[in-house]
């Protein structure tokens, strides 16, 4: 069986810890790795039907493929080479439709809660003016500040009071490609610390406790974060596996922080690194996805 793996990284980059970790899994299962750029592969239409070309050759003969999608900003065109491996019958762990719902906080939102998942009280404004009631309906400041799309703690902002937002909001739309922004009740009792809970095929494979260094309110390793590995209860359990149900994630890293209302998600990875991760918990994730990718009915 061959099983490529799609890099989303820059060209003049070199491959993630995660998609080298998953080349060796796919190895070390028996299997055959292939490694690809998403920049290098082309898409191919003409009225006989669609295509895939890779570096000006026919797309290799895979069985399954992983991509990493490691991308913000134009997700839904970016990863459309996800969608034409779709469309050509190869199976892909996570698929286009589910990786542009998760990409999307503000989507991701509706969905949770739309479904019952407990999440934080948010407000999503385009408006300076909105910017005081969105902050009264969350329960007052501070407040985090939420760029629809980002990840590794990017796009995410915490605000003292309403001049602060105010500065805050100003500031980031400046540069912004969109003026969306979600405003989001601050969880103090939280301390700066979440639960990442890592989904694959339906099942928690590790689950990590993530605590943010000092000074800091995100817990992101990308940040300085610190993770040590966790049990955690059966409905920690049950809210991250039907987060990533609902999404339609194959493979997600489920972010659950504890209330005094009891746990809610924060967010949901469909591009979760693992390395500290593995580190942590010494749970081999990176084994776990391929056996999950391998397992996947041809579309």
């Amino acid at each position: 069986m061959r099983v490529g793996i799609l890099s989303f990284r820059p060209l003049d980059k070199p491959i993630s810890y995660e998609e080298g970790r998953l080349r060796t899994a796919v190895r070390e299962l028996g299997y055959k790795p292939k490694v690809l750029r998403a920049a290098n592969c082309e898409l191919y239409f003409d009225k006989a039907g669609l295509t895939l070309y890779y570096l000006g050759k026919k797309f290799p003969s895979l069985d399954v493929v992983i991509p990493r999608v490691s991308i913000l900003n134009n997700v839904d065109l970016q990863s459309s080479v996800v969608r034409q491996l779709e469309l050509v019958g190869m199976p892909v762990l996570n698929k286009y439709d589910a990786i542009v719902r998760a990409k999307n906080k503000l989507k991701t939102l509706q969905i949770l809660s739309h479904y019952g998942i407990p999440i934080p009280k948010t407000v999503v404004i385009g408006s300076r003016d909105d910017l005081k009631s969105a902050i009264d309906r969350v329960g007052g400041a501070p407040v985090i500040l939420k760029y629809p799309f980002g990840s590794l703690g990017s796009g995410v902002v915490i605000a003292e009071s309403y001049r602060a937002a105010l500065s805050t909001l100003d500031l980031l739309w400046s540069s912004a490609v969109t003026q969306i922004m979600l405003v989001q009740e601050y969880v103090k009792e939280s301390k700066g610390k979440d639960t990442r809970v890592f989904v694959v095929g339906g099942k928690v494979v590790a689950s990590m406790q993530r605590s943010a260094k000092k000074g800091e309110f995100r817990s992101n390793a990308a940040l300085g974060g610190s993770g040590k590995s966790i049990e955690i209860s059966d409905e920690y359990k049950d809210i991250a596996i039907k987060s990533a149900e609902l999404l339609g994630l194959e493979m997600a890293g489920v972010d659950i922080i504890t209330t005094n209302n009891g746990p809610a998600v924060l967010e949901v990875n469909c591009n979760p690194g693992f390395e500290e991760l593995e580190e942590a918990t010494r749970v081999d994730v990176a084994k776990a996805i391929v056996e999950r990718a391998v397992e996947l009915p041809v579309a």
